[in-house]
């Protein structure tokens, strides 16, 4: 499931080519926070991703929602 929902948030990415310093913005808006820069597209998108597994342990650990995207949602059951 957790795979299902990082592919599904990725999908959801936007990127913009930044010309003032020649790098590439990445976001996830759904994911408030889920942002990064870097000097290539592929190095924007592996970067996005890593910071989306983190930013989704971080909101587990913290007991935050986590928002659904596009029909896959994530929820954290208490075990006894």
């Amino acid at each position: 499931m957790l795979m299902k929902y990082i592919n599904a948030a990725m999908h959801q990415a936007r990127y913009e080519f930044l010309k003032d310093d020649g790098k590439f913005y990445g976001e996830i808006p759904i994911c408030k926070g889920v942002y990064t820069t870097a000097k290539t597209l592929e190095e924007c998108r592996d970067e996005l991703e890593e910071i989306l597994e983190e930013w989704i342990l971080f909101r587990i650990s913290k007991n935050l929602n986590i928002p659904g995207i596009r029909g896959v949602k994530l929820e954290v059951k208490e075990v006894a």
